[in-house]
């Protein structure tokens, strides 16, 4: 167990780290996340406080479809990554980062009083539920079980209020941080143990993690908050332009768009990249250089990747270094080692989709 945000929470079980998330990538596992900020944004104004604070298009979610999107500040810096839902119930669903809790919070607290103030219809609840992720290409067939609502008629970031394993009111939304199918049910917290047990009877799910989950998110080629975007990184630089809305880069309305937008056509100081390399395994801080030994990046992070056996990283190196094939070098204990920037996911990703 570790402390992280104020939470207590496993590191792994039982079996190893790499047993771990192999058994995610085969079957799947169950994730104990209880410690995201759940919140509801209520109101008839409840899109424009939205999107006065993130990048992206949520006037054009549809009934229960969600997106990944950013908190941005004036000069363009991330200050959380977040997924929101238009729920067909009225309310926007929120889900964003234990260790950006206090501030995310305070963020659209402070949003909801001014617009409040000017007269809008617009209002706040933090959601007291426990929260479970249940990943892996089985995940669905598990939880299928459990529930009389058809999953298959739920795709990769949509989600849905109903009853499972006998406790009604969860919500059960197509999405994860494993780059496998699966979902992240929120349940009343008095209920989480019960329904817990019940998807764990099954003998396909097993309990995982922070170390699997961050090793499956690495491959998956997933950001961590605090680690490979920051308040001082922008969309565009971390590799995240898909999260801006069009309407909302032509509109240039959200916190920071005079300096993202540009970027979209100019050069970058830097950019988020893969990396993949042999030799020991490369981890955070550690110095990316050009082949000629000039420091030029930094790995932001790293590890050893169960599937494909080799070290796996993600760091920022100038924009000309950043096409996959370009050979750099890391430094690991003193040491270089050769590194090739690599696409990302590394491994390639099963979202449930009805293509």
């Amino acid at each position: 167990m570790v402390a992280f945000a104020g939470w207590s929470l496993p590191v792994q079980y039982q079996e190893s780290h790499i047993e771990s998330h192999l058994h995610t990538r085969r079957h799947c596992s169950l994730f104990d996340v209880s410690h995201m900020l759940q919140t509801e944004i209520l109101g008839r104004d409840r899109v424009k406080l939205m999107e006065s604070l993130v990048v992206g298009d949520i006037a054009e979610l549809k009934p229960n479809q969600g997106t990944l999107s950013l908190f941005t500040n004036e000069t363009g810096g991330i200050l959380d990554d977040l997924i929101v839902t238009n729920t067909s119930e009225g309310y926007l669903y929120v889900v964003s980062n234990a260790g950006c809790w206090d501030k995310d919070l305070a963020l659209m607290q402070d949003k909801v009083k001014e617009l409040q103030n000017k007269g809008s219809d617009v209002g706040l609840q933090v959601v007291d539920n426990a929260l479970l992720a249940l990943q892996g290409p089985t995940a669905a067939q598990v939880l299928q079980a459990g529930v009389s609502d058809d999953l298959r008629k739920l795709p990769f970031m949509t989600s849905a209020v109903m009853e499972v394993f006998g406790v009604s009111g969860c919500r059960v939304t197509r999405c994860g941080y494993t780059g496998e199918d699966g979902v992240e049910i929120s349940v009343p917290a008095t209920e989480a143990v019960h329904l817990a047990t019940a998807l764990l009877k099954n003998p396909e799910v097993k309990l995982a993690g922070l170390a699997a989950r961050d090793s499956l998110r690495l491959e998956a080629g997933l950001c961590l908050y605090g680690n490979d975007i920051d308040e001082h990184t922008t969309p565009v630089e971390g590799s995240l332009s898909w999260t801006l809305g069009k309407r909302r880069r032509s509109a240039m309305d959200f916190p920071g768009a005079k300096v993202i937008v540009p970027q979209l056509k100019g050069e970058l100081q830097k950019r988020r990249v893969g990396l993949t390399c042999e030799g020991a395994p490369v981890r955070a801080h550690s110095p990316i250089l050009s082949t000629d030994g000039t420091v030029i990046g930094t790995v932001t992070s790293g590890c050893p990747s169960p599937c494909l056996k080799k070290n796996v990283a993600m760091g920022y190196v100038p924009s000309k270094f950043s096409r996959p094939g370009t050979q750099l070098l890391v430094e690991v204990r003193r040491k270089q080692q050769m590194a090739i920037v690599s696409k990302m996911p590394f491994v390639p990703t099963n979202y449930y989709t009805l293509k």
